[in-house]
């Protein structure tokens, strides 16, 4: 397993190399966010150990900055900070396991060798089909430089369609997703939900992203119209 560890305190950084080295895996450390960044785009890693509190850009905003450059490596949160709006933080840019300190060496390893079974698989924390983006944790989207002002059952609904474009949804997957079962599937509630959503993602755009499938259902362009 090859490691890189981001973390600017040298002691630490020292410790978790040395760990990792005699237990018969590499590891590479990079002291700042920026440095992460490159070395990422430079070499495979298996995982990413990837402290929150760094000098210059911090733990989240380097692992946003790497699923923005496409680098999927697993990635393993270590910092101090326990409280929950930092956990949830750290995954919603892109972040795979969390770790608080102080921490026990053996379970860091146990859960970064769970990570590295994993194959490296595409996950952005923003999702786009065309000029249509979507932050599914900040619930905002936008059709180019112009935000969308979405319910949340439009919302919920474009992300079904941005999460498959090309591919046609029924009614009753498009009901299962974005609707709780109190709702009878003989109901035309997806039909006039996707009427609202084209009012507002295609309409004032002069787009047809969101097509008809006769008999079927709908699909999102995969040009994203």
């Amino acid at each position: 397993m090859r490691a890189l560890v981001v973390e600017d305190e040298p002691k630490l950084a020292g410790l978790l190399k040395r760990g990792l080295t005699e237990d018969g895996h590499v590891a590479d450390v990079a002291p700042s966010g920026e440095d992460a960044v490159w070395m990422a785009l430079s070499a495979p890693y298996d995982v990413i150990v990837l402290d929150v509190m760094l000098p210059g850009i911090d733990g989240f905003a380097t692992c946003r900055e790497l699923r923005k450059r496409e680098v999927w490596t697993p990635v393993l949160m270590l910092t101090a900070r326990d409280a929950v709006e930092d956990r949830v933080e750290g995954l919603d840019t892109g972040a795979d396991d969390y770790l608080v300190k102080p921490f026990s060496f053996a379970e860091l390893v146990a859960r970064l060798r769970a990570l590295a079974r994993r194959a490296p698989v595409e996950r952005p924390s923003v999702v786009a089909v065309g000029d249509l983006r979507l932050d599914p944790a900040a619930r905002r989207a936008w059709r180019g430089d112009m935000e969308l002002e979405l319910s949340a059952k439009e919302f919920a609904l474009l992300e079904l369609f941005m999460r498959r474009p090309g591919v046609t949804l029924s009614r009753e997957h498009l009901l299962e997703g974005a609707w709780d079962i109190a709702y009878e599937h003989r109901s035309n509630i997806v039909d006039v939900y996707v009427r609202y959503l084209r009012a507002k993602v295609d309409r004032p755009f002069d787009r047809n992203a969101i097509e008809t499938v006769r008999g079927t259902g709908y699909r999102l362009r995969e040009d994203g119209g």
